[in-house]
């Protein structure tokens, strides 16, 4: 068993991410799991991603407020307890267009 207490969950870079924080929970240099790890990113108003794609697939839970994420010409606001699966390689940048801060899970194989 491998316990990642909120207060003692180290910071990782995010690249391409602007206005937030990210802390790993479970993988990395969290814990050794094998084949994923489980980030917690905090984003502020006007805190994003710029559009990318990763080879892997990734699952975002938003834990409070809302998040925007978009893909082309379409955009999906999520809420609180939503959530959205990313396909490997799909395109996607993310916004907090709102006035409060977004909470939110991010889940992805290793």
């Amino acid at each position: 068993m491998q316990v990642t207490r909120i207060d003692k969950a180290k910071q990782y870079p995010a690249r391409n991410h602007n206005d937030m924080c990210a802390f790993r929970l479970q993988g990395g240099e969290a814990s050794s799991t094998e084949n994923f790890w489980v980030g917690y990113s905090i984003f502020l108003p006007d805190g994003g991603a710029d559009k990318g794609a990763a080879p892997t697939e990734k699952v975002y839970v938003v834990l409070e407020g809302e998040i925007t994420i978009i893909f082309g010409d379409e955009d999906v606001t999520l809420h609180a307890m939503d959530s959205i699966l990313i396909e490997a390689n799909e395109e996607r940048a993310v916004e907090n267009r709102s006035n409060d801060i977004c909470r939110m899970l991010v889940v992805s194989p290793n």
